[in-house]
């Protein structure tokens, strides 16, 4: 299903199984807050709880903005991972409140859920701190940028890596759709992925080795 209506090609299609794609989209979905649940739009496999971008070419040691400028630098495979309904809006988008600019560090549009995503990045591990920076851009495009027409803004904090409790626990009363993701520079093991969907389903059978 999710093939059919992202039409990948040959090629995407190879990446993806290579990535773990659909481990990955399942894994996300099962970790949606509720607020992102009852949102007017599905989010069901859109989402994904760790982004590969195995194409990036970085130093050891990077900041937040030389991982955005290389990810921009790539943005078709970017986009790829992220999903073909995504739509590139702009980097360090400008938001103003009272007197004062902020910037998102990467602004999209989803065709599908016709909603702004914003994406906060973190080269770092995930700190519940972070959720307070993110819901303030959401209540700015929400108040300020979005179009009548357009549903909620849902927000995602993009980190090095993450404590899947910490998160719960930081997001247990979040009242703004926010998804916490890490990402990664390299495949993962998909033999991983299945074993902490497994987890989740209780189901040591739900998945084969075959897509």
């Amino acid at each position: 299903m999710l093939t059919l209506r992202e039409r990948f090609g040959k090629r995407e299609l190879e990446r993806h199984l290579d990535s773990g794609y659909f481990e990955r989209t399942l894994l996300a979905d099962q970790k949606l807050s509720p607020v992102v649940r009852v949102l007017p739009q599905t989010s069901t496999n859109v989402f994904k709880d760790t982004y590969i971008f195995e194409f990036l070419r970085l130093p050891e040691a990077y900041s937040e903005k030389e991982l955005r400028k290389a990810l921009l630098q790539d943005l078709k495979k970017f986009i790829l991972e992220l999903g073909t309904d995504f739509i590139f809006i702009g980097e360090e988008y400008r938001v103003q409140v009272g007197n004062k600019d902020f910037f998102i560090d990467l602004l999209f549009f989803h065709r599908e859920l016709c909603c702004l995503v914003p994406f906060e990045l973190k080269i770092e591990e995930f700190k519940p701190e972070f959720v307070g920076k993110i819901n303030f851009y959401l209540e700015a495009l929400d108040r300020d940028v979005r179009k009548s027409h357009e549903n909620p803004s849902i927000g995602v904090l993009l980190c090095k890596s993450k404590d899947d409790e910490i998160v719960e626990y930081a997001m247990s009363r979040n009242i703004s759709p926010t998804l916490v993701a890490d990402y990664q520079t390299k495949f993962l093991d998909k033999n991983l992925l299945r074993k902490k969907l497994r987890d989740i389903f209780n189901q040591p059978t739900l998945l084969s080795d075959e897509h």
